[in-house]
């Protein structure tokens, strides 16, 4: 067991078909090549080796992870992960969190939580320091993750941290996340892995601290980070959020639209936060242990504001661009109230909005072309999109087919419906239109857990003048290595990435916070090769899945339609399959995308 500062040295594992939990122990070795957040979830998960099983199978592992820096004074680094295999892609899935649940699991004593089994019944797992109690959960079946929260703070004690799934997860639902104090882990149906284990809620409150190798240095480092947090870098997020992007990518061209058939919304501004802002209540709110507060939390529908005009938190809603591109202008809806309805029943429902977004939207597109027979749903109607959400949830036979994600929909449809699906390996696209965001679509091409700007946000790149966006050459193809080896480390750590731009020394700022923290003599190099380390094993666990070349690929839509508005630019599967062999490359890998045994080694994978 390491006893290196900022760990405890070992994690626990709960088995729910025995009711058991074991402290097992994690080398000092494994937790510097993978740090911890979605590098030590990745090792963990190939650890148990249960690659090849179904992702909602009983022995498939759901992994809460945690980091040397939660606990610590700096900024953003109350974050955990959640990595399992994704019932949505069958491939890996991470995702992330901000909320005091990291805090209070790492008390509990260890740097992990593995989950394996299935309960006899509806179940909350409630860990105190190492011990572990199961609870009966038929009393909160059926609610949404805060009134589960409530709920389970009224019986165990208020100072518990619980993350739990709502009524999506527990339907299994292929994009049902989990949930903690309105936060989500978000994308890839983490919470339908939960639901499969018949398990509500984590309830979490322990009392083990670790130590930090220097305070002194640590508290210094956590001041600087604090003021260059409140800084330009971030002034975006702290005025408008996330959702301060819509505009400027409708500008551009690159905002989708119906189901990407257009890459611009001509009733953009109507969903815009600029017009949200004038229009309604709003406030803001900070993550746990954050300074920057981009959260964003509107009123709607007349609703949301006390006595004294104060919006209450829990009476709006908050919303990020991904919430405003993918129930607003994917389905093509233009009234804001009904945007924020549909935002609001996600949260309520525990749904990935980018998923369920994209799935009703690309079954609109299917009613247009007479390939489903559902006339209500059309793009532009609001009331369907909520009705939609509804049934995926109450499980129709519409809801059924819809809660299995536009992939799976469009295989069981047909007609060449797999062409305009808006997926990469399952996974929803985002809100960026790859024919005009090139960079972007080669990180959506290769991304491990699919479709995804969170892993590679290569967005960034496109946006500079490092590349023409609407040209990206072979050779710029390195530009995603770099940036989705950045989003590793950062996952890894884990800090949120609204720092990057923070960050102006980026591996050496992040070697000096880890020196303070477990005292290791770390570089900047060895944190750059712990990045692309991390990247590899997941990597491999896809490869292990099943994984095959054919996969690192965009549906034929944005390989050969051009936009109606922006007719000279394609994208075209040869150059595509050019951007992707430079991508592997550039990586050390075959042209293919193998990791050969060889490079396992070099890697420090070989032992898994």
């Amino acid at each position: 067991m390491s006893n290196t500062p900022g760990y405890h040295g070992s994690y626990l594992r709960i088995d729910l078909s025995a009711g058991t939990m074991t402290n097992v122990p994690l080398a000092a070795e494994t937790l510097r090549n993978f740090l911890g957040g979605v590098g030590l979830g990745t090792y963990l998960l190939l650890a148990e080796g249960v690659a090849e099983h179904d992702a909602l199978a009983a022995e498939a592992p759901l992994i809460y992870v945690f980091s040397p820096l939660v606990g610590s004074p700096l900024t953003t680094s109350a974050k955990f992960a959640v990595v399992s295999k994704s019932p949505l892609t069958e491939r890996i899935n991470d995702s992330l969190a901000s909320s005091a649940f990291a805090i209070a699991g790492k008390k509990c004593g260890c740097d992990a939580i593995v989950v394996v089994g299935r309960a006899a019944a509806p179940s909350v797992a409630v860990i105190e320091d190492d011990q572990l109690r199961i609870e009966p959960a038929g009393d909160v079946w059926g609610l949404s993750s805060r009134a589960t929260e409530d709920a389970l703070r009224e019986r165990l004690g208020g100072d518990y941290q619980i993350a739990s799934i709502g009524p999506a997860g527990e339907r299994q639902v292929h994009y049902a996340t989990i949930s903690h104090d309105g936060r989500h882990a978000g994308r890839g149906g983490s919470g339908a892995v939960m639901g499969a284990k018949q398990l509500k809620a984590i309830a979490v409150r322990g009392t083990r601290r670790v130590a930090w190798h220097d305070s002194k240095a640590l508290i210094a480092l956590s001041k600087d980070l604090s003021q260059r947090s409140f800084g330009p870098a971030t002034a975006k997020y702290r005025e408008l959020g996330t959702a301060s992007n819509l505009l400027t990518f409708n500008r551009l061209g690159t905002l989708p639209t119906r189901n990407f058939q257009q890459a611009t919304f001509e009733h953009a501004a109507a969903i815009s936060p600029e017009q949200l802002t004038a229009t309604r209540e709003k406030t803001r709110a900070s993550c746990a242990a954050c300074t920057i507060g981009c959260e964003h939390i509107y009123a709607f529908g007349g609703s949301g504001a006390s006595s004294d005009g104060l919006l209450q938190k829990d009476a709006g809603v908050r919303l990020e661009y991904e919430n405003l591109f993918a129930l607003g202008s994917l389905c093509g809806v233009s009234d804001p109230d009904q945007v924020l309805a549909a935002s609001r029943r996600c949260d309520e429902l525990g749904l990935d909005t980018i998923s369920a977004g994209g799935t009703i939207a690309f079954a609109a597109e299917c009613v247009e072309r007479g390939l489903l027979d559902v006339p209500w749903l059309v793009f532009g109607d609001g009331d369907a999109v909520l009705r939609a959400l509804d049934e995926i949830v109450a499980g129709t036979p519409l809801g059924q087919q819809l809660a299995l994600g536009s992939r799976r929909l469009a295989e069981q449809i047909g007609h060449d419906a797999i062409d305009f699906a808006p997926q990469v390996k399952g996974l929803e696209i985002p809100g960026y239109e790859p024919r005009t965001l090139q960079t972007m679509a080669l990180g959506f091409a290769v991304g491990t857990r699919g479709a995804d700007h969170n892993r590679s946000s290569a967005y960034e790149v496109d946006f500079s003048e490092a590349v023409d966006r609407r040209d990206v050459q072979p050779h710029e193809a390195r530009l995603a290595v770099d940036i989705e080896n950045r989003a590793a480390l950062l996952d890894s750590l884990v800090l949120c990435k609204f720092l990057r731009r923070a960050l102006e020394d980026f591996y050496g700022e992040a070697a000096e916070m880890l020196q303070a923290v477990t005292g290791w003599d770390i570089t900047a190099a060895e944190l750059e090769a712990t990045a692309a380390r991390i990247v590899a094993a997941k990597k491999l666990f896809n490869i292990r899945a099943g994984w095959r070349p054919e996969e690192d690929t965009l549906p034929r839509r944005f390989l050969e339609q051009p936009l109606p508005d922006d007719e000279q630019t394609t994208l075209g599967a040869e150059r595509l399959a050019q951007l992707v062999t430079a991508y592997n490359s550039a990586r050390g890998w075959t042209s293919e995308g193998w990791i050969e045994p060889v490079q396992q080694a070099s890697l420090g994978l070989s032992e898994l």
